[in-house]
């Protein structure tokens, strides 16, 4: 009786009580909870927020077996879902470049989408969509691994407020036109970057993180930066060009930057052997 009576208790929880217990669970776990109840069932099919990783699906030794398990789980998941989707989260190390993740994005623009985050592992670089260039809801997007080529009519993303780039393979003013079209951007992040020559124009920047082999930055429009941190990897190349730049715009960035408040800084020496 007492499991009866906790199971009817839990049916009958307001449906904003259960929406909090769906978004706390892992993905894998919140499709399960189907099977509680018929009033259960395809509950968490309303969840706004999706995140999905490699915990999705039993773990064997065959990665083939593995990334089939996880796509059909993805795929599942999407073709239930009712209602808007507002965050969609991708952290795996097995798909790498898999024809299903456009297919999903491309359903994703559909669906209002604001956050949006790629994190592929080691692989074939996966190259971002056109779709992706239409959802002009975006206020987060971050990505990992992929290769970032937004086409020649692309103004930006209004509504963008944070934008993290990790090992992206875009050109340095894809880079310039794409900070300069988000308008709103409040918090930048780019890693691992080679060679880096930057122009940053963000009237709404805040926050800055740069980190990889940076050459030249310079903060043209960003007024309201109060924290920047940077990691730069100095090579002999880049080394050489710092010491023969008169106006080099990193060096004396800071008088563009009356607001700032914390700045972090490391410089790590790196000597490539032949």
């Amino acid at each position: 009786m007492g499991d009866v009576e906790t199971l009817d208790l839990i049916s009958d929880l307001p449906q904003s009580i259960v929406e909090i217990i769906l978004t706390l669970l892992p993905i894998r776990d919140a499709v399960r909870t189907s099977i509680l109840s018929t009033k259960w069932r395809y509950r968490w099919a309303t969840l706004t927020h999706l995140v999905f990783d490699d915990t999705c699906v039993a773990m064997c030794n065959d990665k083939g077996l593995i990334e089939n398990n996880l796509i059909k789980f993805i795929t599942r998941a999407l073709f239930l879902h009712q209602g808007p989707i507002h965050k969609f989260q991708l952290s795996t190390s097995y798909l790498q470049c898999c024809p299903d993740i456009d297919q999903w994005i491309l359903f994703l623009s559909r669906s209002d989408i604001k956050e949006l985050v790629l994190e592929l592992g080691e692989g074939e670089w996966f190259r971002v969509p056109s779709c992706l260039f239409n959802c002009k809801k975006l206020t987060r997007l971050e990505l990992t691994r992929c290769e970032f080529d937004p086409p020649p009519g692309f103004k930006g993303f209004p509504c963008l407020k944070s934008l993290s780039l990790c090992q992206v393979l875009i050109a340095a003013e894809a880079i310039e036109s794409l900070i300069s079209g988000c308008p709103l951007l409040e918090i930048l992040s780019l890693s691992y970057f080679d060679s880096l020559v930057l122009n940053i124009r963000a009237p709404n920047l805040k926050y800055l993180c740069l980190e990889g082999e940076i050459k030249d930055i310079c903060l043209e429009s960003t007024p309201l930066l109060v924290a920047m941190s940077v990691a730069m990897y100095l090579t002999d190349d880049i080394a050489e060009h710092l010491e023969q730049s008169s106006s080099c715009n990193f060096i004396k960035f800071l008088g563009g930057v009356p607001r700032l408040e914390s700045l972090i800084g490391h410089i790590y020496f790196t000597k490539v052997s032949i």
